[in-house]
């Protein structure tokens, strides 16, 4: 019975932290109208070095690491006792009939496939409430950014990734930092909780279970 296909599934890179680059990009900043002028304005914001190094970011990746960390202890201790399971089951090879062997190696199996769910299930939880968090940071930053585009009658304003050249001097990503972190300096991230797993919720080949059954038989 080999045991590598279910620990080949997990690894702690499974856990990790969305870096904001790879976070849902949040929307173009609306280009703001200057009335009555006929000059154009325009204004250059870092979006991914705010998302990096604003005091809030900052504050969510602690936390999505500590979570992180969590999550993996926990996967650790429920491997470890697969592992344990495992071996015994390899020793009593011998001393149990075909039949006995079978039904432990499906009891086992089931216990991988939840293992498996269980991965997923605290990847997913963890991908969900980065992503949130980072959008409260960025509907601030957004407001910041409006904010300041009509202070300076600016009616377009880019994203620095978008650019190859530009002078430095439409550059507000330092002045839209220091309001962002004076606006919102900390924040708690609201951790998503896990999909549940069990054996009751299905069984193999997506068969009701046997109580459903027999509810469906008598009707």
């Amino acid at each position: 019975m080999s045991f590598t296909r279910w620990a080949a599934l997990f690894s702690l890179s499974a856990l990790a932290l969305i870096a904001p680059a790879q976070a849902q990009q949040p929307p173009a900043p609306a280009a703001v109208p200057s009335p009555g002028t006929t000059g154009l304005s325009i204004l250059v914001v870092d979006v991914q070095s705010l998302l990096q190094n604003s005091k809030s970011a900052k504050m969510v990746r602690q936390q999505i690491e500590q979570k992180r960390a969590e999550y993996a202890k926990d996967i650790s201790k429920q491997e470890e006792t697969l592992r344990q399971e495992r071996d015994t089951l390899q020793r009593q090879q011998s001393s149990l009939s075909a039949e006995a062997l079978n039904q432990k190696g499906r009891e086992f199996q089931q216990k991988v496939n939840e293992l498996d769910k269980n991965v997923q299930g605290k990847r997913q939880a963890l991908e969900r409430s980065n992503v949130e968090a980072l959008e409260k940071i960025q509907e601030a930053m957004l407001k910041i950014i409006t904010d300041i585009a009509k202070e300076r009658k600016a009616n377009l304003v880019f994203q620095r990734s978008e650019l190859v050249l530009f002078d430095q001097g439409f550059d507000v990503t330092d002045e839209v930092l220091q309001k962002l972190d004076e606006q919102l300096p900390t924040l708690t991230v609201n951790f998503a909780a896990p999909a549940a797993t069990g054996t009751a919720a299905a069984t193999p080949g997506g068969e009701a279970p046997p109580e459903k059954t027999a509810a469906k038989k008598k009707k």
